[in-house]
């Protein structure tokens, strides 16, 4: 079986329907799939899918691969990214959901968790070669298939666990996408009094794309905290597991500024506790975890890099600058959008008013997330020389971190350059505590990337 090998990217495998993206690729994926949990011990797996148009027959063609090896489904059907990964920490250890995430309508993909650990890189491209090689097992007899509706579990468990000081109002924009189906109603079971927008699932996506890291998305967010009494507005991506947050006068909280707030809540019930976060968050959020009394823990981006080093310092929180928030305390240490929420409104519903306690956090002066566009490959190579060159350059009192291509933090700010793990482009993102030291720290910043590419061109960054 060829499939392109474009697909498989470092943390799920994703391509457009159907030209790298086809019923065939997703039933190879499942014999695959099933042949290597079979090899885990693994014997069940559960199966759900966003609200893409393609789901219902790339999910079909995939529990079919899946069945053919003799292991047993369990089909979700249509749920968030965390219900799948809900569905695999409960039911059963093993789960794929066919998403597309936040990209164009016309993509779609697969995120897949193997006997409880996210899968990504080596173990992605292991499928990819087993694909290929079409070296699967053909069972005898076909596995069992059963449904399963895990929304009432699931939002029993959050329910159970998160209790609000008081009632809120708030909007959610789950911008067609599929946690409208889930999300506002665990909202108001929580004690919210809800305005929807866009609840309907619609694989179109006809009223703006599903992505709240981008600010044009959040308009219509922002519009409705104008216009109603609601005073705190939450937007969901396409699957569910990633979360904007809008306050009363318009502001996007970004997630680096989520954590803070996150990691006071949780130190206070685990002091002293590791806290994760990646390369591309805030200066300001180190030391905000240090003060509440936690060690501050910078890592690679990337939602799989993140879940597997939580696991091996037993970490109770962490975040990425994207939005991928991972409970362990009190949750499964997976990323769910829904959940942040809910946390967020439990820590807020103390206070009277719950967007004064956002835009009091620490902020910066910073760009958006840059990128540069290369040739495949050049990113990576480009970081190496970078990385070679980059301890050299700078002194002291700036401090050189490589663990994720380049990132240099002075006294009043940082800069960013590292490989995209999804696509061939480099990542950029400035940050200073004063305009003027953004300046400087980008204009220092660009000139160490043209060293190595002296034609590189800024974009704001394009998922």
């Amino acid at each position: 079986m060829h499939a392109s090998p474009s697909i498989f990217k470092a943390y799920d495998i994703r391509g457009v329907v159907p030209s790298t993206l086809t019923d065939d690729v997703a039933e190879a994926l499942g014999r695959a799939f099933g042949t290597t949990a079979l090899q885990q011990g693994e014997q069940v797996v559960a199966v759900g899918r966003d609200g893409r148009l393609s789901g219902p027959q790339l999910s079909a063609a995939l529990i079919r691969g899946l069945r053919s090896t003799g292991v047993d489904v369990i089909d979700i059907g249509a749920v968030t990214t965390p219900m799948l990964y809900f569905a695999a920490s409960t039911l059963c250890r093993s789960g794929i959901q066919v998403t597309g995430s936040h990209n164009p309508k016309d993509y779609n993909g697969f995120k897949m968790v193997l006997a409880g650990k996210a899968i990504h890189g080596e173990e992605i491209q292991a499928l990819r070669r087993l694909m290929q090689e079409e070296a699967w097992t053909v069972a005898a007899q076909a596995g069992s298939l059963r449904h399963a509706d895990v929304l009432a579990d699931y939002r029993a468990r959050i329910t159970g666990d998160v209790k609000l000081a008081r009632p809120m109002k708030i909007v959610v924009d789950s911008g067609n996408g599929i946690a409208g189906a889930s999300a506002p109603a665990i909202f108001r079971a929580l004690g919210c009094e809800v305005t929807e927008l866009f609840s309907q699932v619609d694989g179109e996506f006809p009223n703006h794309h599903p992505d709240p890291s981008k600010p044009e998305n959040l308009r219509d967010v922002i519009e409705a905290l104008r216009t109603t009494d609601a005073e705190l507005g939450l937007a969901f991506d396409g699957d569910g597991d990633r979360l904007g947050i809008v306050t009363k006068d318009g502001q996007n909280i970004f997630p680096d500024r989520q954590m803070m707030l996150f990691a006071q809540d949780v130190l206070s019930r685990v002091p002293g506790a590791p806290i994760l976060f990646d390369v591309k968050c805030s200066q300001r959020l180190g030391p905000a975890i240090e003060a509440a009394g936690g060690q501050a823990v910078m890592y690679k981006t990337g939602h799989s890099l993140i879940k597997a080093r939580m696991r091996e310092l037993d970490s109770p929180l962490g975040g990425e600058m994207s939005g991928h928030i991972f409970f362990k305390e009190r949750w499964y240490g997976f990323d769910d959008g829904t959940y942040a929420g809910a946390r967020l409104l439990e820590i807020l519903s103390k206070s009277a008013d719950a967007s004064a306690v956002l835009n009091a956090l620490p902020s910066s002066f910073s760009t958006p997330e840059l990128n540069v566009a290369c040739a495949e490959g050049e990113p990576q190579q480009l970081v190496a020389q970078l990385v070679a060159q980059g301890s050299a350059r700078f002194a002291a009192p700036a401090r050189v971190n490589t663990i994720d291509g380049v990132r240099v933090d002075w006294p009043d700010g940082f800069g960013l350059v590292r490989a995209s793990n999804t696509t061939p482009v480099l990542v950029l993102r400035f940050e200073g505590h004063t305009p003027e030291a953004l300046q400087r720290i980008e204009s220092e910043m660009l000139a160490l990337l043209r060293s190595v590419k002296p034609d590189a061109q800024l974009q704001g960054a394009a998922h």
